[in-house]
């Protein structure tokens, strides 16, 4: 808010405070100032928004956790740090009005008194990147940029401005964002990043900025006549296109023929990184579609004479229309309707209640145009969507709001930025991915909110600020949706990287056991603890403390006595750490107190004795099949023999007559060391499920294909989506790749939501892709309305190709 107010606050006292401008000079400066910061502040918050869902998405796409953290790390200090960004770009916004007209320093000037110091290169690659900013922005709206050049020279009295001079020219504006980027320490990759949004998100739309400038300067007689030189574009036809009488796309900046070449062959832009193919050009397909569709009437007729109605007369007749079908209900009102059926259903209303004798109303050549074209436009819309019923009830009910909005603003189907066009993307977009996907219940709360929105649209006038608003209401409503499928995805992809760290573990610690399992093998008890138990323990402590941690260190020589490859010197310390380990796991108390007792006996202390004793001395009435076993894993695999040197339990010696059998109950109680091994067995261990249990498909080898896929897998960035084929149902659905581990193959797939999806090896993925149960699902750059758009312009240009070669569809 702050920084909102900051530019607000440019005033006509603030621009023109520190020269004595005359009284309609400074009338000027006042009035576009305050226009030059009410659109570049909303543009600005967009681009850091933008930025921040790139960070995001950097980071998804990520295979080191560093990279991953410094992207986390720059979007938590970018949000800290906001308000002063904008107020930095803010004030040196308004700083170049305040030196408007000044006389440009020279060289020696600049120069003088200036320190020698050595330039970093990552501040030489920042000067440099900025510098081919500004140079695309000026290519790409030449134009413009020189009618403001002689405008604001006629206003200061001063020859043309141009470079830095010109307020809000792309020099000023890339001088402005390297004064915001140094309020916040940013990563050198990052700053080059934020500079490739800037330039799309404000100097790629900043064309509306400079036609209002210019439209307020020669409002007020400032060179009304001026026009810039525009060359004509031909067609492969040969003759110049129709559009507006120029031969460039709706949407495009007014530039001369050769100004596009020098914006689309511009290298490399920020420091290595290449932008995408064509992403500097605006999507032109809209180009030649009201010559085309004028071409496909030839021969047909117009049909029919009368009056051509109004602007007015058309938009009281979209209402009443409007009005009628909100009070439809059923199928009927919730279906798109076709061009032939709107323009019928229009002219009904235009006839309504006029005489028999007077002549029919009928809708002009571009009204007619206008209809086809936005009737077309939905019906692409809805074959690209999902096909259920929300989605396509959001659509029908915008059909006519949108209709009458293109009636009334011709920008609407000439600028891609126009609000009405991205509420339109916004909402196509958000129907499709939340209302009818296959990936759970439709969300309640953005249903709710879309209907809210459609209601607005059909009641209120169809105005570019209206459609502004509701603009803004869904991006916040789909900001905080995205932001809730973030945090479920990271939360499985961070439980998926604990349970990746824990099978390392245990596989480190089965190394470890197995090492000393081949000097001292263990059996009953002891090995069931030991496989099912222990290596738990041991795993668990490796992945808390490190292998050279205390803690672990200990739990190993905790195994070594029970295995006997140490001397037991405290039974009761033993028993105790045995038992800890085991409660550490989640073994009941009481269960883990048992099997303690049953591995370390009482007479554990005395046992080393005689494990210990020199090889000579005979071991007493030892069994011929029984051989001679550690001092504590004797105690947990015989079953009633005690040791020959025991003396402390008489009452257990062979000489012994029976106890009764109220003194034997208290034994009978106490689980057998069978018993014991059986429930160690059946235990669930550690972080085991389903889904981690081995796939003995995913452990074959790999054919040469396969290999081939498999490899270019472990290439892949985070965020890839493939695209799974049942066989059973022949449905298909939509998984994105979330997270995979680079040392065991482990993969996580997330549904749209962020809900878990399948968890597989690559080496599964890789075997389905050969065998086309799944296929990745190449990446779109552009957005649900642009393939609109594409598809419509196609389907026109063919039933052109077929019309002038004679063939039928």
């Amino acid at each position: 808010m702050d920084a909102e107010h900051q530019y607000r606050g440019t005033s006509t006292s603030a621009v023109v405070g520190a020269r004595r401008w005359p009284a309609r000079t400074q009338q000027l400066l006042g009035t576009v100032a305050p226009l030059c910061a009410q659109w570049l502040e909303p543009a600005l918050r967009r681009c850091l928004e933008r930025f921040d869902e790139e960070l995001y998405q950097r980071a998804e796409r990520s295979h080191g956790h560093q990279d991953q953290q410094q992207c986390f790390d720059t979007r938590a200090l970018l949000k800290q740090q906001r308000a002063a960004f904008m107020k930095a770009f803010a004030d040196a916004v308004r700083g170049d009005f305040l030196h408007l007209g000044k006389p440009a320093e020279t060289a020696e000037e600049s120069l003088e008194n200036q320190p020698l110091r050595l330039l970093e290169r990552g501040e030489q690659e920042l000067a440099a990147t900025l510098s081919k900013l500004a140079a695309r922005g000026e290519a790409r709206h030449r134009a413009l940029l020189a009618q403001l050049a002689y405008r604001y020279a006629v206003l200061v009295a001063m020859p043309p401005l141009e470079g830095a001079a010109l307020p809000v020219g792309p020099d000023s504006l890339a001088a402005a964002l390297r004064a915001a980027m140094g309020t916040v320490e940013l990563p050198q990759t990052h700053r080059l990043m934020l500079i490739q949004t800037f330039e799309k998100a404000v100097l790629g739309e900043i064309g509306t900025l400079y036609e209002r400038i210019n439209d307020t300067l020669s409002g007020a007689g400032l060179l009304p006549q001026l026009r810039p030189y525009a060359s004509v574009r031909v067609t492969s036809g040969g003759h110049a296109t129709a559009w507006g009488g120029s031969g460039q796309a709706p949407g495009e900046d007014a530039l001369g023929e050769e100004a596009m070449p020098a914006a689309a062959t511009e290298g490399p832009a920020f420091g290595g990184v290449t932008s995408p193919a064509g992403a500097a050009a605006p999507i032109s397909v809209m180009e030649n579609l009201r010559e085309l569709l004028a071409e496909r009437r030839l021969g047909v007729g117009t049909g029919g004479g009368g009056q051509s109605a109004t602007t007015d007369e058309l938009q009281s007749a979209l209402g009443a229309l409007q009005e009628h079908l909100a009070q439809v209900t059923g199928q009927a009102s919730r279906e798109l309707r076709s061009a032939q059926r709107l323009r019928d259903e229009l002219l009904l209303q235009l006839n309504a209640n006029k005489p028999a004798d007077a002549a029919p109303t009928r809708l002009s050549p571009e009204q007619d145009n206008t209809v086809e074209l936005m009737a077309m436009l939905f019906e692409q819309l809805g074959q690209h969507m999902q096909h259920g019923p929300h989605a396509q009830s959001v659509l029908s009910g915008l059909q006519l709001p949108m209709l009458r909005l293109a009636v009334s603003d011709h920008e609407f189907l000439e600028q891609r930025e126009h609000p009405g066009r991205q509420l339109l993307n916004a909402v196509a977009e958000a129907a499709n991915d939340w209302l009818d996907g296959p990936d759970g219940d439709t969300d309640r709360q953005l249903t709710d909110r879309l209907q809210q929105l459609v209601q607005r649209a059909q009641k209120e006038p169809p105005t570019a600020g209206l459609y502004t608003s509701l603009l803004a209401d869904i991006e916040h409503q789909l900001t905080a949706l995205n932001r809730r499928v973030q945090a479920a995805e990271r939360r499985h992809v961070e439980a998926m990287q604990g349970r990746e760290r824990l099978d390392q573990a245990r596989q480190r610690a089965r190394e470890l056991l197995a090492e000393r399992f081949t000097d001292n093998p263990p059996r009953g008890l002891l090995r069931a603890l030991l496989d099912r138990a222990w290596s738990d323990v041991l795993s668990l402590t490796l992945l808390q403390h490190g292998e050279d941690g205390e803690a672990f260190q200990q739990r190993l020589h905790v195994t070594d006595q029970l295995l006997g490859r140490e001397a037991v010197t405290d039974a009761a310390w033993l028993r105790r750490e045995v038992q800890a380990g085991l409660q550490q796991i989640g073994m009941d108390s009481e269960e883990a107190s048992q099997v303690a007792q049953r591995l370390v006996g009482d007479e554990a202390g005395a046992a080393p004795a005689a494990a210990n004793a020199a090889p000579a001395a005979p071991r007493p009435a030892p069994t011929p099949t029984t051989p001679a076993v550690p001092p504590a894993a004797a105690m947990a695999t015989r079953q009633v023999d005690p040791p020959a040197t025991s003396t402390k339990t008489p009452a257990r010696a062979p000489v012994t007559p029976p106890a009764p059998a109220a003194a034997r109950a208290p034994a009978a109680a106490a689980p057998s060391s069978t018993d014991l091994a059986m429930r160690l067995k059946q235990r669930k261990r550690l972080g085991e499920s389903a889904a981690s249990a081995p796939d003995d498909d995913s452990e074959r080898p790999l054919g040469p294909q396969e290999a081939r896929v498999y490899n270019r897998l472990r290439q892949l960035p985070f965020g890839t989506w493939f695209e799974f084929h049942d066989d059973q149902t022949g449905e298909a659905v939509q998984r994105k790749l979330a997270w995979f581990s680079s040392v065991t193959g482990n993969s996580l797939f997330v549904t749209r939501r962020g809900g878990r999806g399948e968890e597989m090896n690559l080496r599964e993925l890789a075997r389905g892709i050969v065998y086309g149960q799944v296929r990745e699902v190449p990446g779109r750059r552009e957005g649900l309305l642009d393939r609109a758009w594409h598809s419509l312009a196609g389907s026109l240009r063919q039933g052109e190709e077929r019309r002038t070669t004679g063939v039928r569809p």
